[in-house]
C-alpha cells in the first residue's frame, strides 16, 4: 500500500514534531486529501499539535471553486477555521510579503498530473523562488504522478517562460511533485530549507497503474476537467489542443481525452496518421467518435472526433507517447486540409502576444514543423529524443523513488 506524505507527516511525531511552536501554512487544493478522505487542511488542525496560521490556493482554489479554464479566485477566510486562504491565481500569482508574514513553514499537499504546463508546477516553483528569498522553510508532502515515469516532448526554450513554463522542464516529466522542488531547486541554486515527506510503497514502473495505485486511492479531481487517470495520462499530447481551434472536449464528460470539429473528418485523419507514422498511434486504443460540447469551442455543433483510451487491458504505458500522438494528428490535419485555421489566437495564461501553441511548447518549432509540408516524422523525432535525452539526465539526481 502507498502511504502519503501528508498520512506520513500526521502519523509520525518524528516528521510533526519540529513543526511545533512554528507558524504552518498549507499549499493545497480539492485533491489534497488524506488517506481517509479528510482534506489535508481539516486533517492538520484537528490534530492540534500544529498552528496553521494560513493557506494558499492555486489555480481553480484551495476547495476547487472554478469550473473553467482561467477563471481568477479571490482571496477568503476558510468557512470552517477562519484563517485566511489566499489566492495565487487572482490578484496576484506570486505570493506578497504580507501573505509570506503569515508563517514561518509551508506545507506543499498538491496532486500533480506530470505535465509541464499543469499551472501546480509553476506555482510551486515561484513559492520556492519567494521562500528562497524570505528565508521561510518548505515541506513537500508528496504524492503519485499518474502519468509515471516516461517522460517525453520538449524542453522550453529559453525566453519562453510563461505561467504554464516555469523553466526548462519537459512535457512529460516523469516526476513527483517533490522530486520536481528539488530540481527547482538545483536549477536555481537556492539556499532553502527544503525537505520531502516522501511516500512509502511508491513504484511508478508496476503496472496497471504506473504512477497511479489503482485500487489503493480513489481518482479525485486535482483540477475541475482532469476527471480521470485517463486524462492524465493522455493530458501532455492533448494540452496541446487549448492552443488549437480544435475542441479538446471541453462542455463535454471527457475533456482532455477527445479531439473534435465539426469540420474535419477525423476517420480521414487517423488513415493520414497511421499511414504517416504508425509508431506514433500505439499503446492505447483510438477510437473514431462524435460528441457535441455544451459549453466552450463548437459548442452546439456535432463535431466528429477521437478519442483516447489506456484505462483498457491492452494498454502499453512504454508505448504510448500522447505528446507525439497529438503532434501526428495535427500534422494530419495540415496534410488533410492544408488551409485549414488550426492556431487559435486569442489571450492563454495573462500572455496576449504570444501564440497559445507556442507557449504551450515552449518554442515555435512545433508549429513551424506542423506547416511546413515538407517536415517528416523523422524531422520531429530527432528533436525530441535529443531533448529526452537530456531531460533524463537532469532529472537523475532529484529522483526519491
Amino acid at each position: 500500500m502507498v502511504r502519503l506524505g501528508i498520512d506520513r507527516l500526521l502519523e509520525d511525531p518524528a516528521l510533526h514534531g519540529p513543526l511545533r511552536g512554528r507558524r504552518v501554512a498549507l499549499l493545497g487544493h480539492p485533491a489534497s486529501l488524506t488517506s481517509t478522505g479528510q482534506h489535508s487542511l481539516d486533517a492538520l488542525i484537528s490534530q492540534g499539535a500544529l498552528s496553521v496560521t494560513a493557506a494558499f490556493g492555486p489555480q481553480h482554489g484551495m476547495r476547487g471553486d472554478k469550473q473553467d479554464n482561467m477563471i481568477e479566485t479571490e482571496d477568503a477566510l476558510d468557512p470552517r477555521h477562519g484563517i485566511p486562504v489566499f489566492s495565487l491565481y487572482g490578484k496576484v500569482r506570486y505570493p506578497t510579503d504580507a501573505m509570506l508574514d503569515r508563517f514561518d513553514v509551508l506545507l506543499v499537499d498538491l496532486q500533480d498530473i506530470g505535465t509541464r504546463i499543469y499551472t501546480y508546477v509553476t506555482t510551486l516553483a515561484y513559492l520556492i523562488d519567494a521562500c528562497a528569498a524570505a528565508e521561510k522553510a518548505i515541506r513537500v508532502l508528496d504524492r503519485p504522478n499518474p502519468a509515471g515515469r516516461p517522460i517525453e516532448g520538449s524542453i522550453l526554450e529559453p525566453g519562453w517562460e510563461s505561467f504554464v513554463g516555469a523553466g526548462p522542464l519537459i512535457m512529460r516529466h516523469g516526476l513527483t511533485l517533490g522530486e520536481l522542488a528539488r530540481w527547482f531547486v538545483a536549477y536555481r541554486g537556492h539556499a532553502i530549507d527544503l525537505e520531502v515527506i516522501p511516500m512509502d510503497g511508491y513504484r511508478p514502473e508496476v503496472g496497471p497503474g504506473f504512477g497511479w495505485p489503482i485500487m489503493e486511492r480513489p481518482w479525485i479531481n486535482p483540477s475541475p476537467n482532469a476527471a480521470s487517470l485517463n486524462m492524465a495520462r493522455c493530458f501532455p499530447g492533448t494540452v496541446l489542443l487549448e492552443g488549437t481551434t480544435l475542441s479538446e472536449g471541453r462542455g463535454t464528460t471527457v475533456s482532455l481525452e477527445v479531439v473534435g470539429a465539426p469540420d474535419v473528418n477525423f476517420e480521414r485523419v487517423l488513415a493520414r496518421m497511421r499511414a504517416e507514422c504508425a509508431d506514433w498511434t500505439e499503446g492505447a486504443l483510438i477510437r473514431p467518435c462524435w460528441f457535441e460540447p455544451t459549453f466552450h469551442k463548437h459548442a452546439g455543433r456535432l463535431c466528429s472526433g477521437l478519442q483516447l483510451h489506456t484505462d483498457y487491458d491492452g494498454y502499453r504505458h512504454d508505448r504510448f507517447k500522447p505528446y507525439r500522438l497529438v503532434a501526428l494528428l495535427l500534422k494530419a490535419i495540415r496534410s488533410e486540409y492544408p488551409d485549414y485555421p488550426i492556431w487559435r489566437d486569442f489571450p492563454y495564461e495573462y500572455e496576449t502576444e504570444r501564440l497559445a501553441i507556442d507557449l504551450l511548447t515552449g518554442g515555435s518549432f512545433l508549429r513551424d514543423w506542423v506547416d511546413d509540408s515538407e517536415a517528416r516524422p523523422g524531422d520531429l523525432e530527432q528533436r525530441l529524443r535529443t531533448d529526452e535525452a537530456q531531460w533524463a539526465e537532469s532529472m537523475a539526481e532529484v529522483r526519491l523513488y
